[in-house]
């Protein structure tokens, strides 16, 4: 077992609320300044920075885990992780059909850029991704699991987005082994209230700008032997689902 200082859902400049100097080149060198090891990009209803991401994390030895923020129709954020960047892309494909129809205003809503790993601009994203999808809470679990990929309700401590402030609690029928905390010192309190002693939890930043990024302070213990980045990737996504 080894151990991987984390954080799981980081916004670069594809979504319009972080910061443009949140490109995957600059997220990468941050995390590694702080001292992580394990790292997702999970930008609102895209993985489109995700190739750049990896290429990036790898320059920093750092392992990458290809990701978004789902926002369901109920307005729920989750965060969406997957073993490989293949799989990742092909559930981003599929989430475009059910991102609303309009457009992004940059004035209004800020930039959402597509870059490569030395920042260069590609080209932008044109829908709002801020926006709900037209995918419900159910809809989007099967989705995800269709895809390989693993789930969990995203900040559930904050009071917007989150699935306990939108819908009183984290409903057992839907099966999540795991929830996120923004703050982790809400943790026990929060899981007595809910009854959800049995889920794992992770800590995580959702930074939009780089220096609210995690220091190396949360880890996760995972069995990486004989090691590679693929079969951490795999032992997360295995560590999330059971």
């Amino acid at each position: 077992m080894s151990r991987y200082y984390y954080d799981l859902h980081i916004h670069s400049c594809l979504s319009p609320c972080a910061d443009d100097d949140m490109t995957p080149a600059n997220i990468a060198g941050m995390a590694s300044l702080k001292g992580l090891t394990l790292l997702a990009l999970t930008d609102h209803n895209s993985c489109r920075n995700c190739p750049a991401f990896f290429e990036a994390c790898k320059a920093f030895g750092i392992v990458p885990v290809p990701g978004m923020e789902l926002t369901t129709a109920e307005d729920i954020h989750l965060v969406v992780l997957f073993p490989t960047l293949e799989q990742a892309m092909e559930f981003d494909r599929e989430i475009h059909g059910h991102i609303l129809p309009i457009r992004n205003r940059p004035d209004i809503f800020g930039n959402q850029r597509i870059v490569d790993s030395d920042d260069n601009l590609l080209e932008e994203e044109d829908l709002l991704l801020i926006n709900a999808t037209d995918l419900d809470v159910d809809s989007a679990i099967a989705l995800v699991r269709r895809y390989g990929g693993a789930l969990y309700p995203a900040h559930i401590d904050r009071p917007s987005n989150g699935m306990i402030a939108i819908l009183g609690t984290v409903p057992a029928e839907y099966g999540f082994s795991c929830v996120e905390f923004n703050d982790i010192s809400h943790r026990d309190a929060i899981l007595a209230e809910h009854g959800l002693q049995r889920c794992k939890t992770l800590c995580s930043s959702d930074a939009h700008d780089l220096g609210r990024i995690n220091e190396a302070e949360h880890f996760i213990e995972l069995e990486d032997e004989p090691y590679s980045s693929a079969l951490v990737r795999r032992r997360l996504i295995e560590h999330l689902t059971l």
